[in-house]
């Protein structure tokens, strides 16, 4: 393979691109080309670009390419773009200088890259308008006029012209036997500064292979930042006054340098918080040689995170003297102190180090109080602070909320977002699959940028990551859902079966909840939206066709694992979900066998209906027998959720159907019309009556005192054989509780005892024996609340109505 060189000496780019190329593919030439079809769409990009059209026909990829570069050239971008060349049809590449009249035979595609200032690429822009922020670009593909197609990547900077080549990637399209670039022009820039992630979960931190895989992985989707703060990394916060021993910095070292191979920009975050003397001067030297060494390694970015801390108490006793004693206008006070001292004599002294990011001890409100005053009026101006929102995990965030926070910090804050973080409670078993969402188109008016805190699945976190990055790149144009598919698409490779098995997988995974109740996206909507239409018309007797649309999509949810592990799909995402993929095999079985179940009743076999379902309620006990092992995260090894509340509570009114076959009403939740009762209601507060059990709203719920021995109960408009019992439970749930039954109020009769692994949803099928009450009675709480309970739900044949009122009872009965 033949190069002509350009001037600057650079043998190490000539080098990794001859590496990057092999012969023996091919391209079409120019004269074989279809056109593209009038009304094409234009192509799609993620992040989607500030402005994107058409200006021209769409060009080949011809055998023979020519780079033209100089000294100004991004060997990153470069090199990525002789990658992208290779895998789409360039046999041959030769670089010449912007001057350099090269040996062609006119038709050969030619590509510019470089900064925009460069008088050919500025000439060839041809009014596409030059990029004139930071990390903007502009593209422009056309032909000349010999008919030859003309790339041209133009950047602001170097990370303009790298985030060209990642748009370039996203133009090309196959064609034939060959591939072709759209003929469009782009002009692109990020609306905020800082994009990228945040390890800052607990639990097991990434391996350092996965951690150079996230590098390769911001730099495709235009990521910028990530902030190795890895809560479980002794060195980042126990033992943050001792040095990394050789083999960890070695490490460190090398993810430096990849992070700067994809323009991002490694930002090193310690947090003293726990221990430090905030005046001694042993302490803080002890910070700034942490520093330092990072800085000896080619960081350039610094965090102090001062987050998760009891700042309402000193560490040594000279803090007392200097500060005063401990308060809120204490703690800001003498961290202001450190964080300044940082700035000042850290960052500034050092070339090339960017301004210091922390995040404050109130890190997660909107509540003005004496801490953020003193942050506010104290703090050097150039210090980023960041923020998580208006909560920990919030469930939005507004344009409002970010400008109030802007203002109690005076700056533009830099949002922490934790999602899709699953180190907390309500993840307990879930992948975190939903896309990026519900944040405010316009936020960038008042953030600095986002950070995504991902889960301690640093592949399956690549979904929610990719979201992330568009927004933060371009906010006020941002689509969830084309975004997500696009996400899929990036991990399949493009590989369409493979893209629509995981978007069937992601559903099921869709949950995502927050430290409190009620969770910011629903669980599985897609297959809740089929499960829906399909019980409307069952019940409108257009079963066959209910049957049979239903059972293709619960097919494509049985076989998806198979198509995700087949290897379109990265493999880390394939290991990262492996048990999750197992139990969607299994919980897709046994939607299909209770379907069938269903049909083979509905052609008046019941005894094949009868063998069915017991198969299908084998298949979902061997679901939930499994377990999440080795566990990564902190809640260990528990049951993989996968649809939970949706699939497991229509195997349960399937169950219910086949049971009351003959039953005029037999699929309905008769809790809704009966009467709730319950021994104690929290704090006597409106909001967690006993009715709010049986309301139908999972957005509601009872809660008790804070007894052990409390209990909620349905009285049934009239004597059931109930068939089956259904609980929402919040995350105040039972350790072991106990399903009783009774006939008149009176005498109690238990059914069932239950120990379940974790709070949330949970079916019980129980004797079909005639009674009036069912009662779910504590025997012992999980946490230190009472009880609380979203929705109580239950199914059975219920006799004649009864011609009594409902029995009237006190509390103490």
């Amino acid at each position: 393979m033949g190069f002509s060189r350009f001037t600057r000496s650079a043998p190490f780019v000539y080098a990794l691109i001859s590496a990057a190329l092999t012969l023996g593919v091919s391209a079409p030439s120019a004269a074989s080309v279809p056109s593209r079809p009038a009304a094409a769409p234009l192509p799609t990009v993620h992040p989607t670009p500030q402005s994107l059209a058409y200006v021209g026909d769409d060009i080949p990829v011809t055998r023979r390419v020519v780079l033209v570069m100089d000294e100004g050239t991004d060997p990153a971008a470069a090199v990525r773009l002789a990658q992208v060349l290779k895998t789409r049809g360039a046999a041959r590449v030769d670089i010449a200088d912007p001057g350099q009249r090269t040996v062609s035979s006119g038709r050969d595609l030619s590509v510019r890259i470089g900064g925009s200032a460069r008088p050919d690429i500025a000439a060839a822009l041809h009014g596409t308008t030059s990029p004139k922020r930071s990390e903007g670009y502009a593209i422009r593909v056309a032909g000349d006029q010999r008919g030859a197609g003309v790339v041209t990547l133009a950047g602001h900077d170097a990370a303009g012209q790298f985030y060209a080549v990642q748009t370039l990637r996203q133009l090309l399209r196959p064609s034939g036997d060959g591939w072709m670039i759209s003929g469009v022009q782009v002009d692109d820039y990020p609306a905020m500064a800082l994009r990228g992630t945040i390890e800052g979960f607990y639990g097991q931190p990434w391996t350092q292979q996965e951690r150079l895989d996230q590098m390769d992985f911001y730099g495709d989707v235009k990521a910028n930042s990530y902030i190795y703060a890895p809560k479980d990394d002794p060195y980042h916060r126990g033992k943050w006054r001792e040095p990394y021993p050789p083999k960890k910095l070695n490490e460190l070292g090398d993810l430096v340098r990849r992070a700067a191979d994809n323009h991002v920009n490694f930002t090193f975050a310690v947090s003293p918080g726990e221990s430090i003397c905030y005046s001694d001067p042993t302490d803080r030297a002890a910070l700034k040689a942490k520093l330092q060494a990072m800085y000896d390694l080619g960081t350039r970015a610094f965090s102090i995170p001062l987050d998760d801390i009891n700042y309402t108490r000193w560490n040594c006793s000279r803090d007392n003297a200097a500060y005063g004693s401990p308060s809120r206008a204490a703690a800001a006070t003498a961290q202001v102190d450190l964080l300044n001292d940082v700035q000042r004599n850290f960052i500034a002294t050092h070339p090339g180090a960017r301004p210091l990011q922390m995040v404050p001890t109130e890190y997660s409100d909107l509540i003005d109080t004496a801490y953020k005053q003193r942050m506010r009026a104290s703090l050097h101006p150039a210090v980023v602070v960041m923020w998580t929102g208006p909560d920990v995990v919030p469930p939005s965030i507004t344009r409002t909320q970010a400008a109030a926070a802007s203002a109690l910090f005076n700056r533009k804050v830099f949002l922490w977002d934790n999602y899709p973080v699953n180190d907390f409670g309500n993840t307990s078993g879930r992948l975190l699959l939903a896309p990026y969402d519900k944040r405010e188109a316009g936020l960038s008016d008042h953030l600095s940028g986002i950070v995504a805190n991902p889960m301690n699945q640093p592949y399956a976190s690549k979904i929610a990551v990719f979201g992330a990055a568009a927004f933060a790149w371009n906010d006020r144009a941002y689509q969830a859902d084309s975004t997500w598919t696009g996400a899929m698409s990036y991990l399949a490779g493009g590989d369409r079966p493979a893209i629509e098995a995981l978007l069937a997988f992601a559903d099921l995974e869709h949950l995502a909840p927050t430290f409190g109740s009620t969770p910011w996206q629903p669980q599985a909507p897609r297959l809740a939206a089929r499960i829906s239409a399909f019980w409307a018309a069952w019940d409108d007797g257009n079963r066959s066709l209910a049957l049979k649309t239903l059972r293709v999509y619960a097919q494509d949810i049985e076989r998806a694992p198979a198509a995700i592990r087949r290897g379109a799909v990265q493999q880390g995402f394939v290991d990262d979900a492996d048990d999750w993929l197992d139990a969607t095999v299994l919980w897709g079985r046994a939607t299909v066998t209770m379907l069938d179940a269903l049909a083979a009743r509905d052609r008046n076999d019941k005894d094949r209906a009868d063998a069915l379902a017991t198969a299908s309620r084998t298949f979902q006990n061997q679901a939930k027998a499994l377990r999440t092992a080795p566990a990564r995260n902190a809640w260990g090894e528990v049951q993989p959720k996968v649809g939970d509340g949706v699939i497991d509570t229509f195997l349960a009114q399937a169950d219910v159907r086949l049971a009351l076959w003959d039953v005029a009403g037999g699929g309905k939740n008769l809790a809704l019309a009966g009467t709730a009762t319950a021994s104690s209601v929290e704090q006597n507060l409106d909001r967690f009556t006993a009715a709010k059990v049986n309301d139908g709203d999972p957005g509601t719920r009872w809660a008790s005192a804070y007894k052990d021995d409390a209990w909620v109960q349905i009285e049934l408009t009239a004597p059931t054989k109930v068939a089956a019992v259904t609980l929402d439970w919040e995350a105040a749930c039972a350790t072991e509780y106990r399903i009783q039954t009774s006939s008149d109020g009176t005498t109690w009769n238990t059914v069932a005892t239950r120990r379940p692994a974790s709070c949330g949803k949970e079916v019980l099928r129980l004797p079909l024996d005639p009674v009036r009450f069912v009662r779910v009675q504590g025997v012992q709480r999980r946490t230190t609340w009472g009880y609380s309970i979203h929705e109580f739900g239950v199914y059975g044949a219920p006799g004649k109505p009864a011609s009594y009122l409902p029995l009237k009872r006190g509390l103490g009965w």
